[in-house]
């Protein structure tokens, strides 16, 4: 078996080649052909030997394909038996079928994702029969302009720059901005739409409920993102990226009875337990905290991060550092003074 990793690339080519009924190749021209469209793809031109080989390979497991050797003025031409047969028309097994409505059924689970119309056609045309759903997501019915995920997929997989009208909760005018969307997000049952702005190519983020209006805009030229906004990412909790901050080693307590939570449902990925030396160096500085473990987390600071750690309550209390128990400290305090104005 050809293991080389342009071998599958090269199969892809013959089989378009070895349905064509308006032409007759011989193995030269398939040699010539195929060279073509690889170095158009910016791949190392093969040998005649090695689509010989190739042909050979494609009548044995698992394609399968029935070559037909023919004479035309001389020449030995080779084609597919049967031209509607293609190596990449495959019967599913009963697995294969499952596993892939599953995946459809999921995809489609996704409110607003009206461009996805083609999934039940998609369905129907592989001759997948429905089946009981086993995977739920959670969804907020009463989140406003879900409709707008679609079309916001459509123009960011498809890398059209659109211009948004937006508002903010603070302000109820309307705003507008040219943007360059590079990725969708979800966190905490809302969908953020993630990107730069055309101005200054400062990255941004619009939550879709904000969101009043997407204009496509196919004549502005659509500039890629230089960077890796995944990787940004996990630098953080949540969407809020912050250029100017730093990922900051946040130590903090949490109580016997939320640990377990903590432990299988981590605030983020790079959280860790604190063992041996480093908890008794803490608990010789903070004598007064419980039993219970203690964690720590790298990553950036922002908001969503402190609403994260203050939704525990008494349960888990910040060590370090001091900028971070001060935000949540103050936070807690003014709490403290909101309650005191409504309490009998």
């Amino acid at each position: 078996m050809p293991t080389n990793k342009n071998a599958l690339t090269r199969y892809k080519y013959l089989d378009e080649l070895l349905s064509d009924r308006h032409h007759f190749f011989d193995i030269h021209d398939l040699t010539d052909r195929v060279n073509e469209k690889l170095t158009t793809s910016g791949l190392p031109e093969v040998t005649q030997r090695c689509i010989e080989k190739d042909i050979n390979y494609l009548e044995y497991d698992p394609f399968f394909a029935e070559i037909e050797r023919f004479r035309v003025n001389g020449r030995r031409c080779v084609r597919y038996a049967d031209p509607s047969f293609s190596i990449f028309k495959k019967e599913l097994s009963e697995e294969e079928s499952n596993l892939i409505l599953e995946v459809l059924n999921t995809i489609g689970q996704f409110d607003g994702l009206t461009h996805f119309e083609w999934l039940e056609r998609f369905k129907i045309g592989l001759g997948l029969k429905e089946r009981t759903k086993v995977i739920f997501f959670s969804n907020n019915p009463y989140l406003q302009n879900s409709n707008l995920l679609g079309v916001l997929f459509d123009n960011t997989s498809n890398e059209v720059v659109v211009e948004l009208e937006y508002h903010t909760f603070s302000d109820t005018g309307k705003k507008t901005i040219v943007f360059h969307p590079y990725m969708l997000k979800q966190y905490n049952n809302r969908w953020y739409i993630i990107g730069a702005a055309n101005s200054d190519r400062k990255i941004l983020n619009f939550a879709l409920d904000r969101i009043d209006k997407v204009t496509p805009l196919p004549e502005v030229k659509f500039v890629p993102c230089e960077e890796d906004l995944a990787e940004r990412f996990e630098d953080i909790v949540g969407v809020t990226l912050y250029e100017d901050r730093e990922v900051e080693h946040i130590i903090f307590w949490v109580s016997d009875y939320s640990k377990d939570y903590i432990i299988t449902k981590p605030i983020h990925e790079s959280q860790k337990s604190l063992r041996n030396n480093a908890i008794d160096t803490l608990l010789k500085k903070y004598p007064n905290i419980g039993s219970g473990g203690i964690f720590s987390i790298d990553c950036i600071p922002n908001y969503e991060l402190i609403r994260e750690l203050c939704s525990f309550g008494k349960e888990l209390i910040v060590l370090e550092p001091s900028s971070i128990k001060d935000e949540i400290f103050k936070r807690i305090s003014l709490m403290v003074e909101e309650y005191s104005c409504v309490r009998t």
